[in-house]
């Protein structure tokens, strides 16, 4: 048998990983001496097998172990070495600009929570996937709604209590009726947050962003609801010629409702929100309908509210200028770097919230 001490003391002799790996090709590689003493064991008769093959075995680990070992030690050696010679200059200069950028949705997102709280709104948030009555029957939405057929909504194979499939809410609305009933009344929140329909085009998308405001006290009327979206829209679009119209329209969930359009002028060929040089359509409004309020759990008789809806994306496009919502989704570096906010822009009322 080879000199089992003499490659013990080559193994701890080595003083790197090359040299380490020469010894061990050696003695166990395929064709190392260790390697042909276990091969010998076939021409043996099984006496002499039951004798030298565990006497070989022994040999084998104790060489692998010795190794391992040796291993161990020259990849620590190694890290001290590189720990001690290479280090990070932290006083390099940073970048000249930073290279990510805030997307305009979560720009948009922080200025409209900076204008309502303003205004004394809290926010309030919900689940996306929600059961049949809290996304259409406590708003009010009849069995047979146009609302309810599954070219618009997303249905889902569980069901709920009632039976019904659960759905990926189509709307923010929900959220009013689950802070009506976590929180009472007197009330007053924003719901911002995705939402799903199945639409896709230059302006939708199946997944889009709303953002809602609810409005419960006592005697409230149109008056309040006028005045809060024109303070909300001059403080967004950060003009002070924002013009304002509601339209009579339908919503299951308000009773009177009104469409609100806000006035438009030509600017360097570019159609932007303020004058009144023609009228677009930007929000959804009215006085939240007595059965809803019931569907919360208070009482109509004694509290009264509004609520509005908008979609986020569509406000972004028209403050900002973008003409394809899909844009928005497609994770184009160069989309993302030229619309983007720097992290550092954080809106506030005093500084602007567009900042």
């Amino acid at each position: 048998m080879n000199d089992v001490e003499g490659t013990i003391a080559r193994i701890a002799a080595a003083d790197d990983l090359p040299a380490l790996d020469v010894v061990r090709v050696e003695a166990l590689g395929k064709s190392g001496w260790v390697t042909g003493l276990l091969k010998t064991l076939g021409g043996m008769t099984p006496e002499e097998r039951q004798l030298r093959g565990p006497e070989f075995q022994r040999v084998r680990a104790r060489l692998t172990d010795a190794i391992a070992q040796r291993r161990e030690q020259l990849e620590a050696a190694e890290l001290e070495r590189k720990l001690a010679t290479e280090r990070i200059d932290l006083s390099l200069p940073a970048p000249e600009h930073s290279r990510g950028t805030v997307h305009p949705i979560s720009q948009v997102m922080e200025e409209l929570a900076e204008i309502f709280a303003d205004l004394g709104f809290a926010v309030a948030e919900g689940p996306e996937i929600e059961s049949d009555w809290y996304n259409f029957t406590a708003l009010n939405f009849p069995p047979g709604h146009p609302a309810r057929a599954m070219h618009d909504t997303f249905y889902l194979q569980r069901t709920d209590a009632d039976g019904l499939p659960y759905v990926l809410r189509t709307h923010t609305s929900p959220v009013q009726i689950r802070a009506m009933q976590e929180r009472g009344a007197p009330l007053r929140v924003i719901a911002p947050g995705r939402v799903y329909r199945s639409d896709s085009d230059a302006t939708h998308t199946p997944m889009f962003h709303q953002i809602e405001g609810l409005v419960i006290d006592r005697a409230i009327h149109l008056g309040h609801l006028k005045w809060t979206l024109e303070t909300f829209l001059k403080a967004f679009f950060e003009r002070d010629d924002i013009a304002i119209r509601l339209r009579p329209s339908y919503f299951p969930f308000t009773e009177p409702s009104a469409e609100v359009d806000v006035g438009w002028s030509l600017e360097k060929g570019r159609r932007v929100v303020g004058g009144q040089q023609g009228w677009m359509e930007v929000l959804g409004s009215g006085m939240v309908h007595p059965k809803v309020i019931a569907a919360a759990g208070l009482d109509p008789d004694q509290w009264q509210g509004f609520a509005f809806g908008t979609g986020v994306d569509r406000l972004a496009m028209l403050k900002y200028g973008m003409d394809d919502l899909r844009a928005f989704f497609d994770g184009d570096i160069r989309w993302l770097k030229h619309y983007g906010f720097s992290a550092l822009a954080v809106p506030t009322l005093s500084m602007g919230v567009g900042a």
